[in-house]
Formats: structure tokens, C-alpha cells, sequence
């Protein structure tokens, strides 16, 4: 295969790159930090010089990348993004370096950044590689398992309910390799993180939300059956291919697969009269091959050919696979009202909600601030519309399922801070 960035020379497509920063201690965006962007192993390339704003964002930018067909072509060997190195610097907290951010053509990266507050008299910069997708690079294959667990062995701990917890601790290595470390990421972060780092965001949306499930319920099978803790680790799930899925510190991710992500992040895959969520394997039928599992490749046929996230689920997994709803969301204050909150909406929900945007744009001075009276006006739905423009959201003012349950999450992230402070 050729070098890592032999692609850039044929680079007709554009792609999109936006930053994010927050304080790595306190969730807060970073404002005034400098954000330089050059290509990954041409360090004196630098092509564009950027300053976040009072959300910790850059502006996004166009940046090239490779042809868009060459990340649609199972047959195709030519590196189907570009490589680019993002270096950050902020006052007070230790510069940040991350090479190898893929950019793939006609879609949004979005880079988020957590830095870490400069606590002695030195600062020594971080510095990151990112390594090659798994549908390019070698990365060993999935170690067949059992779909479904037993449950019943000796000093077994099986939850009594699918929770889909707000985080899980991700142990970068295989089981056994005690120098590798522990992360402890948010669940919906590390099922994006997984999905941009094992499927192509150029693809359909339906492949990919085919994708986004089956990693869904495999990493809520360990979950559920607390698999590694009851083998004596102290970690959810692995980065190793050869066990589960691959997960990479510090990557990009994109926001087709980020918005399908923050759509399904409660559901996971069930057959009948099994509790369980199952453990979904699959390949990616170009490299590697695996009967009865589902084939990244040709998951996206399928999508190509018109077919829905649970149709493409059931050519391979069978026909009584079916899309099921955990019954909690661990960490989140109150569920979602079953409707859609909109201008002319009354009543204690659109209070909540009210009262959740306040304290959130006291951290975010971009979100209008509002006053939490229960009736859904003008003002609400313009806070509504700009929190989705920060975080990534169909910009609707109108708060939906995905938005709903984002405003929790940051909702609940700022006022921990506050809480602490």
C-alpha cells in the first residue's frame, strides 16, 4: 500500500475540519486558543492559523482530501482521506498535538480537543498519532465469541436491566497487557469515536446507523454482563480488534456518524425471550471474511441499494433480530417528554428545559439567556437553535429526541463544575 499521506497529491475533493476545545478538568470551552493546521509529515506546511471563540470552536474550514469515490470502492487500495496535524496552544494549559486527523472528502471532521490546565512552572505538550482506519490499515480480526452470554456461572454480576451508562472505561490494549492505560469516556463519545474509526462517514446513512447499532449492543453486552470485571479487570471493554472494537484517544470523528449516534444512543439489538443485548461481531468482508456476521462492505451495498439500518441487520444476523430500547440513561435528570417541544409548547418539561439552557449559557455566552416561565416562545426556540449550532445538531429550534438528551448531558456536565467550584 502506498505511504500514509501518498493521497494528498490527488487530492480534487474537498473536505471539513471544525475544533473543539474544553478544559479537561472543568468542561469548559477554551476561548482565544490558537489552533494550527498543517499536512501530517510536512511540519512547515502550515495552511491555516485559527482562534477559538466563546464556545471553544474554530470556524470550519475546507481542507483537500482524496477523491470521493475512493472511500466507496471496496476494490480500491489508495488511501481514501488525508492526513493533517492539528496543533493547539492555549494560555494556561499545555499545548496539544494530534497527527494524522483524516479528513474524508465531502464531510464535516469534527476534532474535539479536552486540554489539561499547565500546573507547574513547565509545560510539556501532548502529543498524539492517530493511527490508520481499520478499512486501510492491518489490525488483527475479531476472536469469535458466543452472541449470547450464559448468565448462570458462579458469582456471575448480570444486571437486572439494560442501562446505558453515561460512561464506560476503555483499557487501550488487549486484556492482558497491564502497560497499556485506562480511559474513562462517555458512552455516546465512545461509540463515535468506534464508528469514525471503523466505518467511512461518506457512506449511506442507513449503513451507517446499521453500523452504529451493532457496535451499540456488542459494547452493551459487556456492559450487561460485565464481562472483563467478572475476569478479574477493572475496565468495560477493550481497543483491541481482536476482542471488540477499535477505539483511538484523541481521534476525529464526523458528524454524519456523530448525529446518527446522538438519534440511536439508547437502542440496542435483541432476539426474542433473550434479555441481554447481543453481541453483535462482524468484519469487514475485503480483508477479513466472517459467515453469519455482518460485513462492513457489504453493509454498504446494501445501503447503496436502498435497504434500512434493520433489513441490512437481518440479512446477516437473521430475521428475528430486532431493534430494542434500553429501559434507563444513566446520569441524565429527567427522561424525554415523548413529543417534541416546539414554539406554542407549555407547560413543566419546556420549564426543565428552560432552566437547563440558563445554566448551560452561562458556560456557552453564545446561547441567549432565557427565563425559565414554561412557555415556549421565540427566545427559546432561538437558544435552542444556537445550542444545536454549537453542539453539532440539526439546527431546528425545535428540541427533538437527540437534542433533548444533549442539553442533559451538558447540562449535567456544567452543573457538576459548578457544583465542585
Amino acid at each position: 500500500m502506498p505511504t500514509p499521506n501518498s493521497s494528498t497529491t490527488d487530492t480534487p475533493d474537498k473536505g471539513q475540519l471544525q475544533v473543539n476545545l474544553t478544559s479537561e478538568i472543568s468542561s469548559l470551552p477554551i476561548e482565544d486558543a490558537t489552533v494550527s493546521i498543517s499536512y501530517t509529515g510536512v511540519p512547515d506546511s502550515q495552511l491555516e492559523q485559527l482562534t477559538t471563540d466563546s464556545s471553544g470552536q474554530t470556524e470550519t474550514i475546507d481542507l483537500e482530501a482524496p477523491p470521493l469515490e475512493y472511500s466507496l470502492n471496496p476494490e480500491n487500495e489508495i488511501q481514501p482521506y488525508a492526513e493533517y496535524t492539528i496543533d493547539v496552544t492555549a494560555p494556561g494549559y499545555e499545548p496539544v498535538s494530534i497527527a494524522g486527523a483524516e479528513i474524508l472528502p465531502t464531510i464535516k471532521a469534527l476534532q474535539n480537543i479536552q486540554m489539561r490546565p499547565i500546573t507547574t512552572d513547565e509545560s510539556t505538550e501532548e502529543v498524539f498519532v492517530i493511527p490508520a482506519h481499520t478499512l486501510y490499515g492491518t489490525y488483527p480480526a475479531k476472536i469469535p465469541e458466543d452472541e449470547i452470554k450464559p448468565v448462570t456461572e458462579t458469582g456471575e454480576i448480570v444486571l437486572s436491566r439494560v442501562v446505558v451508562p453515561e460512561y464506560i472505561v476503555v483499557h487501550d490494549g488487549s486484556p492482558r497487557d497491564s502497560t497499556a492505560k485506562d480511559y474513562y469516556v462517555k458512552y455516546k463519545d465512545y461509540i463515535k469515536n468506534v464508528a469514525s474509526s471503523e466505518i467511512y462517514a461518506t457512506w449511506p446513512a442507513n449503513t451507517i446507523r446499521a453500523n452504529v447499532l451493532a457496535i451499540m449492543s456488542f459494547t452493551l453486552n459487556r456492559v450487561y454482563t460485565e464481562w472483563y470485571r467478572n475476569k478479574g479487570y477493572d475496565f468495560t471493554i477493550t481497543s483491541s480488534t481482536a476482542f471488540d472494537h477499535k477505539w483511538i484517544p484523541e481521534r476525529n470523528i464526523y458528524n454524519t456518524i456523530s448525529v446518527i449516534v446522538d438519534e440511536l444512543f439508547a437502542n440496542y439489538l435483541s432476539r426474542p425471550n433473550v434479555r441481554q443485548p447481543i453481541l453483535t461481531q462482524y468484519c469487514d468482508g475485503r480483508q477479513v471474511q466472517c459467515p453469519n456476521w455482518m460485513t462492513q462492505w457489504g453493509s454498504k451495498s446494501l445501503g447503496d441499494q436502498g435497504y434500512t439500518a434493520i433489513q441490512i441487520l437481518r440479512y446477516y444476523y437473521g430475521d428475528n433480530m430486532y431493534i430494542n430500547t434500553a429501559e434507563a440513561i444513566s446520569g441524565i435528570p429527567a427522561s424525554w417528554p415523548g413529543y417534541n417541544l416546539t414554539q406554542g409548547s407549555t407547560g413543566d418539561k419546556v420549564r426543565q428545559l428552560q432552566g437547563q439552557l440558563a445554566v448551560i449559557s452561562g458556560s456557552y455566552p453564545a446561547i441567549p439567556k432565557i427565563t425559565a416561565d414554561g412557555i415556549y416562545g421565540p427566545r427559546t426556540a432561538e437558544a435552542v437553535r444556537v445550542f444545536q449550532s454549537v453542539f453539532g445538531l440539526p439546527q431546528t429550534g425545535v428540541v427533538d429526541y437527540p437534542t433533548w438528551y444533549k442539553i442533559s448531558e451538558i447540562y449535567v456536565g456544567v452543573s457538576r463544575i459548578a457544583e465542585l467550584t
